[in-house]
């Protein structure tokens, strides 16, 4: 049974195999390690795009897709039949988590202008202009998944009351349906979005889920970036009445003209809160685990379906 990865160090790091089982590094959709025949299971390289998805339709052996994102969106609906997709949801948890907290407190604390000031070597404070604190505030997140479970914990010990939003209400563990969030904006500080990109999260930050948030609110979007619409972003940011702290943007990489990058309100990282040192060992821990699954005949973990 053939398999493919997309990094040199994941040979060390997916554990022992079962025999019969030969690992091959396939790190550039055009530069295979062999031919794609007898490719039963296929890690893509991470964040893969259309490059990737077209190699699908030459693997005539394929089975199974493991990929190293939590969102499948690239993938979902393309598929060939009779390959099981999986994502890999929980191996970002931590560092999305710990992004997103990051991003909160900075902004609320005024780091980036403090960044601003310490280029131009400039002291910023005078006595008289306390930034805002965390502590105390009214978080909302909008997909209560198993990041958006990871924000939690990690906000807790600050003091904040939560409000969870998923696709559907969970009223048994207080989450609350996508489709409250009218009721639920005006009543939160900041606005956490984790939600997948699918047909009905694509542009639901738009012009009414912004204008219902309250002035002063801070919108955290690690999401993907057409989970927002851009033109309405840019629109009510430009007014001043809220922030935003993205990781995400619409498109990717961010135009150099865009004006998202000169706005003293928010604060914009690369699509990096998943991309941290501790991603490898824990992606190939579950590349490994579905591997000896697959090849044992058991169930994969984190499959995907459309309109997941």
């Amino acid at each position: 049974m053939k398999v493919w990865i997309p990094h040199q160090a994941g040979l060390n790091l997916v554990g022992e195999l079962p025999p019969g089982v030969t690992v091959e590094v396939a790190e550039h959709a055009d530069r295979l390690p062999s031919s794609p025949a007898d490719v039963r299971f296929w890690v893509p390289p991470f964040l893969s795009g259309s490059d990737a998805t077209a190699l699908l339709g030459e693997l005539p052996d394929l089975e199974a897709v493991q990929l190293l994102s939590a969102g499948a969106d690239a993938w979902v609906g393309r598929m060939p039949d009779g390959v099981t997709l999986c994502d890999a949801r929980g191996v970002h948890d931590p560092s999305t988590a710990e992004w997103v907290v990051t991003a909160i407190l900075a902004q609320l604390r005024a780091f980036p202008a403090f960044a601003r000031a310490q280029a131009e070597r400039r002291w910023a404070y005078d006595g008289h202009a306390p930034t805002d604190e965390l502590t105390g505030k009214r978080v909302l997140i909008v997909g209560a998944g198993s990041i958006g479970t990871a924000v939690r914990d990690r906000l807790a010990p600050f003091e904040v009351s939560f409000t969870l939003v998923a696709r559907t209400a969970r009223p048994k563990q207080g989450v609350h349906a996508v489709a409250e969030l009218p009721r639920l904006l005006p009543d939160a500080d900041v606005v956490v979005v984790l939600v997948p990109l699918t047909d009905q999260t694509r542009g639901l930050i738009d012009e009414d889920f912004l204008a219902a948030m309250p002035d002063g609110a801070l919108l955290v979007n690690a999401a993907r970036g057409p989970v927002a619409r851009t033109e309405a972003l840019v629109a009510e940011l430009a007014t001043g009445r809220i922030s935003a702290a993205l990781d995400v943007t619409d498109p990717e990489p961010l135009p150099a003209d865009s004006p998202l990058w000169t706005m003293p309100n928010v604060l914009l990282t690369p699509h990096v809160a998943g991309s941290v040192r501790g991603l490898l060992p824990r992606a190939y821990r579950l590349v490994g685990d579905q591997v000896r699954r697959f090849a044992a005949g058991e169930p994969l973990i984190n499959t995907v379906v459309d309109g997941y």
